[in-house]
């Protein structure tokens, strides 16, 4: 199952990433999972919210640009090997593995968020391999 990420551009200075998250908040917007990339003058926030499409217009509306992309939100057992075992299944495959973050929610204790260059062909093999994928409603609870 794919879900959506919120993908935000913004300038890397001071106050950035607590404004993005303060426009969210009085939004009711409710934040899910996080990641801050640093690019030297600009940085790349990625966030999983309860609401994508309402996220980018607020932060449109605040002056920021935001994209929505299709990111992967495996849960990983909370074990020695629970991320190789998951990765394991895709490695033969030669999938492109665009970025990973870890998050949390509350139907499961360990979640990797996945971006792949294939993501069908990544959900496929998932689905095929009974490794459970989540949706933003389950992250929620």
């Amino acid at each position: 199952m794919k879900i959506p990420q919120v993908s935000v551009f913004v300038t890397n200075r001071p106050g950035r990433l607590q404004a993005v998250c303060r426009s969210l908040a009085d939004a009711g917007i409710n934040l899910l999972s996080l990641t801050l990339a640093d690019s030297g003058e600009f940085g790349l926030i990625r966030l999983i919210v309860n609401d994508s499409e309402k996220a980018v217009d607020v932060l449109a509306k605040s002056g920021l640009s935001a994209t929505v992309t299709d990111v992967v939100a495996c849960p990983v057992e909370d074990r020695v090997g629970g991320l190789a075992d998951l990765l394991d299944v895709l490695g033969d495959l030669q999938i492109d593995y665009m970025y990973a973050y870890p998050s949390e929610c509350k139907t499961a204790t360990n979640i990797m968020i996945l971006r792949f260059s294939d993501t069908e062909k990544a959900l496929a093999v998932l689905n095929e391999k009974k490794f459970k994928t989540l949706s933003t409603e389950e992250m929620l609870g």
